[in-house]
């Protein structure tokens, strides 16, 4: 019996290989060992053509690796996967909807395919925010409620795992940003959010784990904190009242922080977490009236471990695979 506090995700050695149009055999996944902790948001972030979207496809059974073994909640993939299915959710290419039918009328359309109660349409369209606009055509709705509505029809099932596949593509900062909220909530929820991703920014203000790779195998994985603390390239910049300034830089000093004035600033260095410094000096009755941090960030890590793979802010496009299928 799988245990129920274990992992949602589990890869063990991982390959998946195509052949391009040419006959060249590309390698879209190798030896990737991925581990994907249950609850919470988990970023899984790399370039273009690092595997991504093969490896999710992998989780689902829509391709057969090579070699290696998939866990989802316990059970091996794709020989479980009916007893799984109903307790994972994904969106891994843009759902269709009846354009003229409204959010409603599509998703009681889907539950009436599935066999889930009518009842339950209501209570996803509110899980995702969507209950104002439930009686509104689909072709009237937002690119981010479009994507909030793929999202309801995800969780018609109740599912405990949820996968999305670049679930921002295309969105303008207002859909990011319901996207991310929901997302969020839905963690809250006690629910395990597996979301592939390249917009870093994005990942890092939601994701409380990622996993980066490069080249189809794993180069990092953890707690997104813990990753950036071990970087060691954090630093925040304070600031506070000239008169308070060598009081704040003696108890930051004396709290083991390592630091260094700029100016009017104190800049703490190999600490990723404003919050820790902020506590410390408001434990002295010093309060700061800036607090920035300054590099260290999830992009700058994804670059430093991606840097063979990215020039110049651009991400080489994916090989296309014989029948017409795209390592991702």
């Amino acid at each position: 019996m799988a245990d129920p506090s274990g992992p949602a995700v589990v890869t063990t050695s991982l390959r998946k290989t195509y052949r391009t149009f040419s006959g060249r055999k590309v390698v879209a996944v190798e030896n990737l060992d991925l581990t994907v902790p249950r609850g919470g948001v988990h970023g899984f972030l790399g370039p273009n053509g690092s595997g991504k979207t093969t490896t999710i496809r992998m989780m689902l059974g829509l391709t057969r690796p090579d070699s290696g073994t998939v866990e989802l909640l316990g059970q091996p993939i794709p020989r479980a996967l009916p007893a799984v299915v109903q307790r994972v959710g994904a969106i891994v290419e843009q759902p269709k909807f009846y354009p003229y039918f409204t959010g409603r009328e599509n998703l009681i359309q889907l539950a009436l395919a599935i066999g889930v109660p009518r009842r339950r349409v209501d209570q996803v369209l509110e899980q995702v925010d969507l209950t104002g606009r439930a009686r509104h055509r689909y072709r009237t709705y937002s690119l981010g409620m479009k994507q909030r509505l793929a999202i309801a029809a995800t969780l018609l099932k109740d599912p405990e795992l949820l996968i999305f596949d670049e679930p921002t593509n295309g969105l303008d900062p207002a859909g990011i940003r319901e996207v991310r909220g929901t997302m969020r909530e839905l963690a809250g929820q006690g629910k395990t959010v597996l979301v592939s991703s390249h917009i870093l920014a994005e990942v890092e203000q939601v994701a409380d784990t990622v996993s980066i790779i490069g080249r189809g195998t794993v180069i990092a994985q953890g707690r997104v904190d813990e990753l950036l603390a071990a970087r060691g390239g954090a630093s925040i910049r304070v600031g506070l009242k000239m008169s308070e300034l060598a009081s704040g830089l003696i108890t930051l000093q004396t709290s083991g922080f390592a630091t260094r004035v700029e100016g009017a600033h104190i800049v703490v260095s190999g600490e990723a977490d404003p919050s820790e410094v902020n506590r410390t000096l408001a434990r002295s009755g010093i309060f700061a009236s800036e607090l920035t941090p300054q590099g260290g960030g999830l992009e700058d890590l994804f670059l430093e471990l991606t840097a063979g793979e990215v020039t110049g802010g651009n991400v080489d496009p994916a090989p296309r695979p014989a029948g017409g299928g795209e390592a991702r």
